[in-house]
């Protein structure tokens, strides 16, 4: 499908409000950055692996299962593999962002580095390309940089707070999650997904080694539209 630009004044939502809108999610999701700073402490990791981690990888689902992996004493290699499949997801992002933004080739690169969940509704939510641009391109630059500052401090205030785990803080990075996680399961399917791939991370802990059940929870959704295809 082709997405075509709205001629101007044809349906555009004001600047005003697609500046508000997207500084909300920005700012809201970006504080999540110091639990996953306090989670990454907790899970020893530096502060300089920490920030590049927000810098480089920028996409806090991964973010959060690599940390977590590596805190449950999973191997670096299952870590990765962890957070690798989480943001595949991101690819099928850009293949419909691609079609909507239709930025010009040199910025794609750039833009490619901000294509995550956040940014993808917001662009979405847009009623015209000129405002999916400017809800992208807002929501994703005030999005990064409070990530790699909320990062930045949160691990800072961790490793100045000694134990996280006393103070409960290697609960954060899991609760964080489910919260930016629990608003997108709205569906039936998605709910059975949900429920599947709970049963199976939490049933397999204590079989399989750390890093490994999410793993094989990341079949859920594979498994649960097959059963449905199969349905009458």
């Amino acid at each position: 499908m082709v997405v075509r630009e709205a001629p101007a004044g044809a349906g555009e939502k004001p600047r005003g409000a697609v500046v508000r809108d997207a500084l909300g999610v920005g700012v809201a999701v970006g504080l999540s950055g110091f639990a996953f700073g306090a989670t990454a402490a907790g899970a020893g990791i530096s502060v300089l692996q920490a920030c590049v981690l927000s810098l480089l990888v920028f996409t806090g689902a991964s973010q959060f299962a690599l940390v977590g992996a590596l805190a449950a004493g999973g191997s670096p290699y299952t870590a990765a593999a962890g957070a690798f499949f989480l943001g595949t997801r991101n690819a099928f992002y850009g293949l419909r962002l691609s079609q909507l933004l239709a930025l010009p080739r040199p910025l794609r690169p750039l833009a490619a580095h901000w294509v995550i969940d956040e940014t993808t509704a917001v662009a979405l939510a847009q009623p015209d390309r000129r405002s999916a641009r400017l809800g992208f391109t807002v929501t994703g630059l005030s999005l990064y940089l409070l990530w790699n500052l909320t990062t930045l401090l949160g691990v800072l205030g961790a490793e100045a707070l000694g134990d996280t785990g006393a103070w409960g803080l290697d609960a954060a990075g899991p609760a964080v999650f489910l919260a930016l996680l629990a608003p997108m399961v709205k569906t039936a399917t998605e709910r059975a997904v949900a429920a599947l791939a709970l049963v199976l991370g939490l049933g397999l802990l204590p079989v399989l080694p750390a890093g490994l059940p999410v793993l094989v929870a990341a079949l859920a959704a594979p498994l649960i539209l097959w059963l449905k295809g199969r349905r009458p």
